[in-house]
């Protein structure tokens, strides 16, 4: 797959399949979609193409910072990445772009740049200035500039929004089990292991504490997680804490992970810590100790899971 940071960085004389979304989380749902482009293009002797956008189109035209997205840039390239997709055009989301209108987008942009000679798109889509076009004005244009428009049925569709809004609501609330089951993999957290407070240290659990650059990543709910991540090439399993660690009255939210008969200096390193179930809520303890007890009691919970996992 060649990954491509603007539409006009794509140079590509073949003609093309393209597809058009925001693809957050490349779940279950976006994959059907994902295979029915990438077997037309086989089929019909095309290039496979997926035009995204980024930042999220409502962080630009609203301003809204709240928006928490399942996947980095970097988690969905990689994710993309496995489809069997040829191109990744991630197209930056501007006030500019906004302005363009209907015809300026199909001609400049799926036309004359991607080369489109199909497009696979949602009966629900709007595209160009202030939303104001639809498929069937897609369709109009295909007769003037050539090329196919294939509706995604409204079932495919709204199974894919079901699936993204179920996902986000899951993790929200901690359970990670139907998060994953709609994603089809492990979701998770990449970042880099920073100086936390040493407390982890003190209580005799040494974390790991992850610093996630990325502030639109959405983060689980508060509490304890069994976990995994691929360091130096071998699998490691943990017990990950999301919170803000009231027990010692701590104020700052940290993701911090305690490994599993692992001894490593993990310091400055970027890790990916990948989701398997949840242990508990966050809690504040009564006392340091009682902490302690309710830590080994999650490592002893996440042991016995994973015996049986395997």
């Amino acid at each position: 797959m060649k990954e491509h940071t603007a539409a006009s960085s794509y140079k590509n004389e073949r003609h093309s399949v393209v597809t058009i979304g925001t693809f957050d989380g490349v779940h279950i749902g976006h994959r059907a979609i994902l295979k029915k482009l990438t077997s037309t293009a086989q089929k019909e002797d095309l290039d496979s193409v997926v035009l995204t956008f980024f930042p999220h189109p409502r962080m630009v035209l609203q301003q809204d910072n709240s928006i928490k997205l399942i996947n980095t840039i970097a988690e969905k390239k990689e994710l993309l990445q496995k489809t069997g997709l040829d191109h990744l055009v991630i197209h930056p989301f501007t006030m500019a772009f906004s302005r363009l209108t209907a015809l300026e987008f199909v001609r400049d942009i799926l036309v004359n740049t991607l080369k489109a000679k199909k497009i696979i798109i949602g009966y629900d889509h709007r595209f160009g200035r202030n939303r104001n076009a639809d498929i069937e004005d897609l369709r109009e244009f295909g007769k003037t500039y050539h090329f196919e428009v294939e509706e995604i049925n409204a079932q495919e569709l709204d199974e894919v929004a079901v699936s993204s809004t179920k996902i986000r609501n899951a993790l929200k609330e901690g359970d990670i089990s139907t998060a994953n089951r709609y994603l089809g993999y492990p979701f998770m957290l990449t970042g880099t292991v920073v100086n936390g407070r040493g407390i982890g240290k003190t209580l005799q659990f040494p974390t790991a504490n992850l610093h996630i650059h990325e502030t639109y990543k959405l983060i689980p709910k508060n509490g304890v997680y069994v976990v995994f991540a691929e360091i130096d090439g071998a699998i490691v399993y943990g017990i990950t804490s999301i919170g803000t660690n009231p027990t010692v009255g701590g104020k700052q939210k940290t993701v911090e992970t305690f490994f599993l008969d692992f001894d490593g200096d993990l310091y400055e390193k970027e890790i990916r810590i990948e989701f398997i179930t949840h242990i508990r809520d966050e809690e504040k303890f009564e006392s340091v100790e009682l902490l302690q007890k309710a830590i080994k009691k999650d490592e002893v919970f996440a042991r016995n899971f994973l015996e049986h996992l395997e």
